[in-house]
């Protein structure tokens, strides 16, 4: 996989988490800009991972351990699934 992809990669999974805790703030705090910004930084996240993925399927710079972790902390079922494709093919 290419340097770009790598970083798109962890740039989308970045993005996803930011978009995650800016949800969570709209929910507790109950402001609607908070909840709309978290929504669609993770869909843009998301996007942004499924291209990176499309031109690539592994990225040795995350573990698929610690991928999985990390879709786990931030309920990104995509990172779960990537990852536990990452363990099937080692």
């Amino acid at each position: 996989m290419s340097d770009k992809n790598n970083a798109s990669l962890l740039g989308g999974h970045a993005q996803y988490a930011k978009g995650a805790v800016e949800e969570t703030i709209g929910n507790v705090t109950g402001s609607q800009a908070w909840k709309d910004s978290g929504v669609h930084d993770k869909q843009e996240a998301t996007e942004t991972m499924r291209a990176a993925n499309q031109r690539s399927c592994e990225c040795p710079v995350i573990s698929s351990g610690t991928e999985k972790k990390i879709g786990h902390a931030v309920g990104c079922q995509g990172m779960v699934q990537n990852a536990q494709g990452k363990e099937r093919r080692q």
